[in-house]
């Protein structure tokens, strides 16, 4: 070997170094690309699972808690129920199923017109719609609808749908019935529902605040149909 090959050779060797580096460089930076659009992704699944999910319950189906046991033995407190939120702007609710609305001003203070309003035994239920609408949820079963006249006798409602002749006891074998208790109060003087107005009340008759002391409700106040549970497992089902 000459003293003149002796730089070409350095020279080689270095560049077969480098050549040998430079797939391994861009194989780092190939792993660093990919691991950042991994996190990318994630994040962008993430934030359309919560956009579907936000949307599904603003729009679709929404869960509730159970609050109280105004719907005992139906619902128990803390139960969860879906709620179809969507039903109602395509069709009437309906006599038997049980809705989540906004119940009136005052409901929680029993209201009923005059706030120096007091119910009697034998008086009618509450049937002067609130114009005022509150921002709480209620849940309870519709009794009654638009032009059905009814009267309460024990918890049981006894209805006579628009263009019937006749009073019929609904079908309740849902209900907690409360004959010879004090917080049952009779209202056996019939009262009519007002055109697009529907009557709610507690399946625990005699532990329910409803229609019966602040009125019927606007169709536009109730929020939709409550048509399944989902907790506790042992009570999952359709209601």
């Amino acid at each position: 070997m000459t003293p003149a090959d002796e730089p070409r050779s350095t020279t080689n060797s270095i560049a077969n170094r480098l050549v040998a580096r430079r797939p391994s460089l861009r194989g780092r930076r190939r792993k660093q690309r990919s691991a950042t659009n991994s996190i990318i992704e994630l994040v962008v699944i993430v934030l359309i699972a919560l956009g579907l999910a936000l949307g599904i319950q603003a729009f679709l189906v929404k869960p509730y808690r159970i609050p109280s046991g105004s719907m005992e033995p139906t619902l128990a407190v803390g139960q969860r129920v879906l709620v179809d939120r969507i039903g109602t702007h395509f069709g009437e609710p309906h006599v038997g199923e049980i809705a989540v609305f906004h119940p009136p001003e005052g409901a929680e203070q029993e209201m009923c017109g005059s706030p120096d309003f007091r119910f009697k035994a034998g008086e009618p239920a509450c049937d002067e719609p609130e114009s005022r609408e509150s921002s709480v949820n209620f849940i309870k079963r519709i009794v009654a609808g638009p032009g059905d006249t009814i009267y309460i006798s024990e918890g049981h409602v006894y209805r006579k749908p628009a263009g019937k002749s006749t009073f019929t006891r609904e079908s309740d074998s849902y209900i907690r019935p409360c004959p010879n208790v004090p917080e049952c109060v009779d209202f056996t003087k019939p009262i009519t529902i007002p055109a697009g107005h529907w009557f709610m009340m507690g399946d625990n008759r005699g532990e329910s605040d409803d229609s019966r002391f602040w009125g019927p409700v606007p169709k536009g106040w109730i929020i939709g149909d409550a048509f399944a549970t989902y907790w506790p497992p042992d009570r999952i089902g359709f209601l």
